[in-house]
């Protein structure tokens, strides 16, 4: 992707997944709130700022505004998802006064779909893909996740549940098995009418990396998107992730910082 197809694709990106979100699963809840755009879920979901349209006159009370509101829900935790582009520009500085904590900082890429899916799909030696379509598969990717990251993910486990459950037309998950052993997995999630999918969870044990088997996920999960006629792929990428995508093409539209809030 070139230049101008990258700034467009950020235009895109934050009208139509930020500030015009849609909720994550059926039970989670987005809303414009004053100048921020948020997601509520219950349980074990997600609860964060997607948007934000602030200047040095409003971000401090806008904060305390967001802490005040998700404290107040008994939330465990909330994250404020901080984009590069954000403004104003020492909003991270202000995060950190309110008490929210930075995570390791991700780079925000994208892709087209369609030039993704003419990727090749032919599977390392010894590997098949099997489609997640059930709770059973959910643990194949659990027990992959927890070799490739080093930590258990259980609000991701209800999230796939949830969707394979009651919305399984918004998620694609795959899992890379040898012989009967998963060795890698990653879902897409496609929200009604959005305009990219999220590529997320992509990991592999690291006894199988450098197989290519990254790759075939990549390419799997794009030929489904581009057959529903979703132009764009996204990925939070990680430093290991980011020079494999931009070697299969993926253009980076800037940097992506989740500031955490966290009850006491």
């Amino acid at each position: 992707m070139d230049l101008d197809d990258l700034r467009k694709a950020r235009a895109e990106y934050d009208a139509r997944m930020r500030r015009d979100a849609q909720p994550d699963s059926a039970r989670a809840r987005v809303e414009r709130a004053g100048a921020v755009v948020r997601q509520t879920a219950p349980e074990l979901g997600w609860n964060g700022v997607l948007w934000s349209d602030l200047d040095e006159g409003t971000a401090d009370a806008e904060i305390a505004a967001q802490v005040a509101y998700f404290s107040g829900r008994g939330a465990p935790e909330f994250e404020w998802k901080l984009y590069g582009h954000d403004r104003p520009a020492d909003l991270g500085d202000r995060l950190r006064a309110a008490g929210l904590v930075p995570e390791p900082a991700e780079t925000l890429m994208v892709g087209s779909a369609a030039e993704l899916a003419r990727l090749p799909l032919e599977p390392p030696e010894g590997i098949t893909l099997r489609v997640v379509t059930d709770e059973a598969g959910v643990d194949l990717m659990m027990d992959v996740h927890a070799r490739a990251f080093g930590t258990e993910r259980p609000r991701i486990r209800a999230l796939m549940v949830d969707l394979l459950r009651e919305e399984p037309e918004s998620i694609a998950a795959v899992v890379a098995m040898a012989g009967d052993t998963p060795v890698s997995a990653a879902r897409m999630e496609m929200r009604p009418g959005a305009s990219f999918a999220g590529l997320w969870g992509g990991g592999t044990d690291p006894r199988w990396r450098g197989r290519g088997i990254y790759r075939l996920l990549v390419a799997h999960r794009a030929r489904i998107a581009a057959e529903r006629g979703i132009p764009y792929l996204q990925v939070d990428a990680s430093a290991d992730s980011r020079p494999i995508l931009e070697r299969l093409g993926f253009g980076v539209l800037g940097v992506t910082v989740p500031y955490v809030w966290t009850a006491e």
